[in-house]
């Protein structure tokens, strides 16, 4: 069975067993599963192991009594029951399902609320409600109405943008051959002649944008290597719409278009510190992603080594640093998909896939997430990790067509040499190990990849014929890829030299060496090839 995840919970049957205080820890997580994605909720299952329990009966009438019960301590929960169900141990369980509440918030009978964060319940401060009532639509800044009357300066603007949008290959022919009216309203600019505060945005002047909260307000500002403030360039409300002030952010950011070389052959290959459709994506994140009910401004801070992005509001409820590649929240939908009709983002929930991709394929870091209330904290770094691995990434995108999963996942097996399953699911955000074949099930069929080991100790490399073919010869040789038995003759050999030593000594003895493969491999061979001396805390290995 799979572990916990973001919509799925294992209770045992207990909490419909033991009154009152089962039930409310329940509606807890109801609610909880509620305000986010919605859910299912396993009863009758222990929560450490995720099976039935042997032996396990439930009557139906017992599932009825308990969602009745359920749906009597949560307000705004929509809830529904299996009838009794039976695993292949003959152990009974039910499941409840948990509807996501679109439109309203969800509480408990008490009225705390809760929210679902990956696979925990956590209770909502009060400063979290507005950004909830956002997610939810019960505010939605964009499509709020202003007393600004659409005029004929801002249908001169709306002409534009109308053109615009028909040139775009991404809308489909009934949105194109409507005429400019209808776009502003099927974009949300127009409300009954009206503007929105979206439509003030796109086709206001600046004192129409001085008046809604809050206009969108750039600092970029540029630092040596001491980190001290050598240029800085604002834009405060010039009248830019969205499209214009990425345009001239991308313009004037001349530090984001530098370089590296590298020998290609006969030739010198440039990878740019920042991929350009990397720098777009974070950019374009930070202006439609941004919280339009806190007055600041997004701040672009330019390193050496790294780029930094700041924008107001944090991320939106239920999207962390660690589920941002496969949770699906949008804090501005109508500002996104206009922008995405534009040509200007990718589409829902695919931009930080095609980050982590391109990164992944120049041997760079993904970017680190740092989120609070007032703020989302974006940094990426320029350095390339691994340049001996380039050349290989290089022959991968020349001659193989994977899709974007795959890319991503080759580049980071590359970029580790060898890299456990767990691990890799780790790095991907997957909550199992199953959804790893959606990632490496072609490069393996390619043979581009190879997989090693049996269940947890499954693990993956790089194919040594695509590194002969791809002519990487500068990948350096590391003992982090031989296989057990050569490591164990390295081991032998090591406490031949070094006996009494202990296992982080061995361990430093061998670098690029998991100390968890010394440790496997040494236990194995204590009482047939090593001796053990002293306690555990001060454990030392010699060979018999």
């Amino acid at each position: 069975m799979n572990p916990e995840t973001q919509t799925i919970e294992y209770k045992s049957l207990q909490k419909i067993r033991t009154g009152d205080k089962g039930f409310r820890e329940l509606s807890t997580t109801c609610v909880a599963l509620a305000n986010a994605q919605g859910g299912k909720i396993y009863i009758g299952y222990d929560d450490k192991k995720k099976h039935a329990l042997p032996g396990q009966v439930i009557e139906a009438k017992e599932i009825n009594e308990a969602v009745t019960k359920l749906r009597g301590l949560c307000f705004n929960v929509a809830l529904s029951a299996t009838e009794v169900l039976t695993d292949e141990n003959n152990s009974q369980y039910f499941i409840i399902t948990v509807f996501p509440s679109m439109k309203s918030i969800a509480s408990t009978s008490d009225g705390k609320f809760y929210m679902r964060f990956a696979d925990k319940c956590e209770p909502l401060r009060s400063e979290d409600m507005m950004r909830l009532s956002e997610m939810k639509g019960c505010f939605q800044w964009e499509i709020t109405k202003t007393r600004f009357v659409i005029a004929d300066a801002e249908r001169e603007k709306l002409q534009i943008l109308s053109d615009s949008i028909r040139s775009s290959d991404r809308i489909k022919d009934h949105i194109r051959q409507m005429d400019n009216d209808e776009l502003a309203e099927y974009y949300c600019l127009v409300d009954e002649g009206y503007l929105t505060n979206l439509g003030v945005l796109w086709l206001g002047s600046t004192k129409q944008k001085n008046w809604i909260s809050y206009p969108i307000t750039v600092q970029y500002i540029v630092y040596n290597a001491n980190e001290e403030k050598v240029r800085k360039v604002e834009w405060r409300n010039e009248g830019k719409n969205p499209k214009e002030l990425l345009m001239d952010i991308e313009k004037e950011a001349i530090e984001l278009t530098y370089s590296y070389e590298f020998p290609s052959g006969l030739f010198r290959k440039q990878i740019r510190h920042y991929h350009p459709k990397v720098l777009r994506e974070l950019l374009v994140n930070a202006i439609v992603h941004q919280s339009m009910t806190i007055s600041n401004d997004i701040m672009i801070k330019v390193y050496t080594d790294r780029l930094e992005i700041r924008n107001p509001g944090g991320l939106p409820l239920g999207v962390t640093k660690d589920n941002i590649l496969h949770a699906r929240h949008r804090r501005n939908p109508h500002f996104i998909e206009l922008m995405y009709a534009l040509g200007l983002m990718e589409g829902e929930g695919s931009g930080y896939d095609l980050i982590y991709e391109l990164n992944s394929m120049e041997a760079k870091e993904k970017p680190t997430i740092e989120s609070s209330f007032n703020e989302c904290v974006v940094t990426q770094h320029a350095k390339i990790l691994k340049p001996e691995i380039l050349p290989l990434l290089d022959y991968v995108l020349k001659n193989y067509q994977l899709k974007q999963k795959d890319f991503t996942a080759l580049g980071i097996i590359a970029r580790e040499q060898k890299i456990y399953a767990t691990e890799l699911s780790h790095e991907l955000q997957l909550a199992d190990d199953k959804r790893l074949r959606s990632y490496i099930g072609t490069l393996i069929k390619n043979g581009l990849v190879l997989q090693k080991g049996v269940h947890k100790g499954s693990y993956y490399i790089i194919n040594p014929v695509l590194i002969k073919n791809a002519k990487a010869d500068k990948i350096p040789t590391t003992l982090k890829t031989v296989e057990p038995d050569v490591l164990e003759s390295l081991i032998i050999h090591d406490l031949k030299k070094h006996p009494h030593s202990k296992l982080s000594e061995i361990a430093d003895r061998l670098p690029d060496v998991d100390i968890k493969e010394v440790r496997k491999l040494v236990y194995k061979l204590v009482d047939k090839k090593i001796n053990i001396e002293g306690a555990k805390t001060n454990r030392r290995y010699s060979l018999k």
